[in-house]
């Protein structure tokens, strides 16, 4: 059930931003255990000036190669969970298409299963 936006400039090949998707999905799988058909993403350019970041925060040294990627998803999942979901994030897309992991930037934002509609304007996981 996660929703997946995925960020980056303008100048990522078609085929980058699919593999930067398929980085992800991969890792939703791997870590957090989400079934493999469960894929709903947006994949955006941006434009120059159009995605600010911090080149520095928290000493970390951020590249126009920055790839933000915001997972929204139900609770439930603990901290080493998420723990390992960022780390097989960073390493996927490390892998391919070659992001360097001071460059991902994960945000996951949590939501009570009732706030999920797939279609048919049904809540599928409210009780």
């Amino acid at each position: 059930m996660p929703l997946v936006r995925v960020d980056v400039l303008e100048g990522r090949s078609p085929d980058e931003l699919a593999s930067i998707g398929d980085g992800v999905h991969r890792a939703l799988v791997e870590a957090i255990g989400i079934p493999p058909q469960d894929r709903f993403q947006v994949l955006t350019r941006h434009a120059d000036g159009r995605l600010v970041f911090d080149r520095h925060y928290l000493g970390i040294a951020r590249t126009d190669g920055v790839v933000f990627v915001q997972i929204t998803l139900s609770t439930g999942r603990s901290l080493e969970q998420k723990k390992n979901l960022f780390a097989v994030i960073a390493k996927n897309l490390a892998e391919k298409p070659g992001v360097r992991p001071e460059d991902v930037f994960v945000n996951l934002v949590e939501v009570v299963k009732e706030n999920w509609s797939f279609g048919n304007g049904i809540a599928q996981y409210a009780s």
